[in-house]
């Protein structure tokens, strides 16, 4: 059964994506808002916007495209001291897509059972 894509979804991923960029370019992001470890919070941050993305657009680009929208934030990170690119960081966002995928899989098994 095929889904349609949702304006709301597509809305909550932008407000989504602005917010994680804002924090990334941030001199210091508040630490209300961080999990404690640089690497946890671009899992987090990308895992989200992946479950939200597949709620916005079903397109199989939406992958390619937030790992992308990740590399951005590296590359502006490199041009606004105090923040540096890692590559470390641009893996933290992989890993957070893929932990989304596997959940949207899991929960799309488990609604066809």
């Amino acid at each position: 059964m095929k889904t349609l894509s949702s304006p709301l979804g597509r809305a909550a991923t932008v407000v989504c994506a602005s917010a994680v960029l804002v924090l990334a370019l941030m001199p210091a992001p508040p630490d209300a808002l961080s999990t404690g470890w640089d690497k946890a919070n671009h899992l987090l941050a990308f895992a989200v916007l992946g479950m939200l993305a597949r709620w916005g657009w079903h397109s199989h680009w939406r992958w390619p495209a937030l790992l992308a929208f990740g590399a951005a934030i590296e590359l502006l990170q490199a041009q606004a001291p105090p923040r540096e690119a890692s590559w470390a960081d641009l893996g933290a966002d992989a890993l957070g897509l893929a932990l989304a995928a596997g959940l949207l899989l899991v929960i799309r098994r488990w609604r066809l059972a």
